[in-house]
């Protein structure tokens, strides 16, 4: 029996193998899809176009657990920032712990026409934000703006922050400031109207941003004085963090420190006395209606002894005259009763007296 050898075709690999490689190709591709979804936050909503004055649910998954969102319809898919958002009628919703959330938006028209979105973004923490494709019924429709060739380079050269606090501030009204920076155009495009974000934090706790445009062009090479408003809530205290940032970099950080209000504790100090006072007095005049009435005590009796002077005399005087007695008494003294019977010589001296 012959054995016959081909040695220039190579061997085939064993079925076991084969089906082993598609198994796993076939389990890998679910899984890497899996993960490529879920890397970032999504949201939906419930009708795709709705009129001014009605109401659409919005829904989102994979958001950060507990964390505060904000949405607003925006015209221009949000191109000027949140300018272009109709800002007042915008609502926030807070995540569950299972990273969703449900909640409806009222319908309004935003200050740009469309395209709109509705855009979910975070307030405090990581920024994570997410766009829905939204139409608003009877709204106007324009093209997009042409994209800036982003070859404008804003550096900040000089910073400071403007403003005195008043007297209405020591009485916990909101502190306010002036930011005041010099920019400079580093890049090869001229930046007109610029957006940037300022921010507020105090602690550690994350800042705080607002979008502010800037009317105006700064011109390639070319720098510009820029001013932004600063403001905090009433009765804010403490050390703060001013933050400036343009196009997601961040350009300057100020240090503001902002005094204590005393003035709301002086007015507070002053009203719980003034309370106190008026509590007491309420309560001396309730006492003294409903206490008993008494008779008034008779005057006391005098206190010298002797006769009563009579009606109409005079006032008493401090000694006697030379017509009373030094005991107090008007009439002289009886002689009788006071040294006995008269002798002969004395009878006689009477008589011729009475003669």
């Amino acid at each position: 029996m012959k054995t016959c050898r081909y040695g220039d075709i190579p061997a085939r690999p064993p079925a076991v193998l084969t089906v082993l490689a598609l198994v796993l190709l076939t389990l890998g591709a679910p899984l890497t899809g899996g993960a490529a979804a879920a890397e970032g936050p999504t949201a939906r909503v419930s009708e795709a176009e709705a009129g001014t004055g009605g109401t659409v649910t919005v829904t989102g998954a994979r958001w950060r657990p507990r964390a505060l969102l904000t949405l607003l319809i925006c015209g221009q898919n949000m191109i000027g920032g949140t300018n272009s958002c109709a800002n007042g009628d915008g609502r926030a919703v807070t995540v569950g712990a299972d990273g969703t959330f449900t909640t409806k938006l009222p319908v309004a028209e935003p200050p740009e026409p469309c395209p709109c979105v509705i855009h979910i973004a975070t307030v405090t923490g990581a920024a994570a934000a997410a766009d829905v494709t939204f139409k608003v019924a009877g709204h106007p429709v324009a093209p997009l703006p042409k994209e800036r060739s982003g070859g404008e380079r804003l550096s900040v050269l000089a910073a400071r922050l403007d403003g005195s606090s008043g007297l209405l501030t020591w009485f916990g009204a909101p502190p306010r400031r002036r930011l005041v920076v010099t920019v400079g155009n580093l890049g090869s495009t001229p930046a007109r109207d610029p957006v940037f974000e300022v921010g507020t934090s105090h602690g550690v706790f994350a800042p705080s941003w607002e979008e502010q445009r800037w009317r105006g062009t700064v011109q390639p090479g070319k720098k510009a004085r820029v001013e932004l408003d600063v403001e905090l809530s009433a009765g804010a205290h403490g050390d703060y963090l001013v933050s400036l940032r343009y196009g997601g970099k961040l350009l300057v950080e100020e240090p503001w420190a902002v005094g204590r209000p005393w003035g709301v504790a002086l007015f507070w100090v002053l009203l719980c006395v003034v309370v106190a006072a008026a509590v007491f007095r309420i309560g001396m005049a309730v006492v003294n209606k409903v206490r008993p009435r008494t008779a008034p005590a008779a005057p006391p009796p005098p206190s010298s002894p002797g006769p009563a002077p009579a009606s109409g005399a005079g006032p008493a005087l401090p000694w006697f005259t030379p017509d009373a007695s030094p005991k107090g008494t008007d009439a002289p003294p009886d002689f009788r009763t006071v040294r006995g019977d008269p002798t002969d010589s004395e009878r006689n001296h009477v008589r011729c007296d009475e003669e």
